[in-house]
């Protein structure tokens, strides 16, 4: 990052001379980089060799592996530190692939119960982020969060570590779900659907509903999320509430149209100024107009398009025009009256498919909640500490 700083410095300033200071921590840093790597030098021949990296990936035990790189390619258990070292030197110099090369051969190596394993979990996690490879970082997500739900003795059982590991991934996973191809149904699920990141969520970040939110109304295929989701909007509207929030609490709690449509007004603003957000700024209306006019339909089953154009901030043609693509795109049971200026809807069941859908969703939720409820059990038994014991 010094080289960087310096070529910024050279375009703000092409006729002034590089500042002294920036010359010397170049060569310190250059200097601390190459003595990193003599430490390490067995390491990088191992990592260079192709067919020693594939047999690493194919032996899973740490042990196994340890002893047949120690027997045959001089590596020493210790050199680890020092290549976490060189990792994190790599990353905070810009080199963010190099940096997961390295994090990747250390947690090959090291147990899952090493000091370095949670680190070099979570450094090759923001490498991955920060080089923009959103499969790899979606990997180090699952990895990540496997790791902290099924390890809590890593943590000495302490749950406010726990919170915190759980608290920071929720945050660092909002990179990956807002770039990934699947992230708008993967953050439903983590967010949503397990208990143990919902209530990270209600307890010390409950503005990361507004990414559950709007993740939810650009998904046309997870409406029956919806009902979940409003339902902890309401427990949460005390400590937490923006236009996202807002916009469902007057559609589905309210049915306040005039309220909800001045909501999604105030939601453009907001999605314009996030970063997360601003990438789906357009499907973001095209949805939540969708959403006022499904609701708006379930109440009314003769609609004025004028009246119509007003809840969804359109004018009286546009909007015709846009009931008629919806119709003719989401085979709505509709018609469009032109001379009335009236909307005809048809009944609109609920399919079975979406039904068995709603059904699982619920059934998957009650059993993860069960089976949370089921290790605490197990765990209180097991720990032998005064207050533990469940009388």
């Amino acid at each position: 990052m010094i080289d960087y700083a310096i070529d910024i410095r050279k375009q703000l300033y092409p006729d002034e001379e590089v500042p002294e200071d920036l010359k010397q921590r170049r060569i310190h840093v250059v200097a601390q980089l190459q003595e990193l790597q003599q430490e390490v030098e067995p390491i990088l021949q191992i990592m260079g060799d192709e067919e020693v990296m594939k047999n690493m990936e194919n032996m899973r035990d740490s042990k196994t592996l340890v002893n047949f790189l120690s027997k045959d390619y001089k590596f020493d258990l210790d050199m680890i530190d020092s290549l976490h070292k060189l990792a994190k030197y790599r990353y905070e110099c810009g080199n963010y692939s190099v940096s997961t090369s390295y994090l990747y051969f250390c947690m090959l190596v090291l147990p899952p119960n090493d000091t370095n394993y949670l680190s070099a979990l979570w450094g090759k996690f923001a490498s991955e982020i920060l080089y923009q490879n959103w499969d790899s970082a979606l990997e180090d997500l699952n990895k990540l969060r496997e790791y902290i739900d099924s390890s809590p003795n890593q943590f000495g059982g302490n749950s406010l570590q726990l919170l915190q590991q759980r608290t920071w991934l929720i945050h660092g996973s909002l990179f990956v779900f807002f770039n990934h191809a699947m992230g708008r149904e993967l953050i439903i699920e983590m967010f949503l659907y397990r208990p143990h990141y919902l209530n990270t969520i209600q307890t010390m970040c409950p503005h990361i509903l507004r990414y559950l939110a709007t993740a939810v109304i650009i998904n046309r295929g997870r409406r029956s999320a919806l009902k979940d989701l409003v339902k902890v909007i309401q427990q949460e509207s005390y400590t937490y509430r923006d236009p996202i929030t807002e916009f469902l609490e007057h559609l589905y709690v309210n049915f306040d149209f005039d309220g909800a449509r001045q909501k999604l007004h105030e939601c453009q603003t907001v999605l314009s100024n996030d970063f997360f957000l601003i990438s789906c700024l357009d499907e973001f209306v095209e949805n939540a107009r969708l959403m006022i006019f499904e609701t708006f339909c379930r109440i009314h089953q003769c609609i004025s398009i004028g009246m119509l154009a007003e809840k969804l901030n359109m004018n009286p043609d546009e909007a015709e025009c846009w009931i008629v693509n919806l119709i003719r795109n989401a085979r709505l049971d509709a018609k469009i009256d032109s001379k009335l200026g009236h909307v005809v809807m048809g009944a609109q069941p609920m399919s079975p498919y979406q039904q068995l859908i709603e059904k699982i969703d619920s059934l998957s939720v009650r059993s993860e909640t069960l089976c949370g409820l089921i290790e605490r059990k197990l765990r209180a038994r097991t720990d032998i500490r005064w207050g533990n014991q469940d009388f």
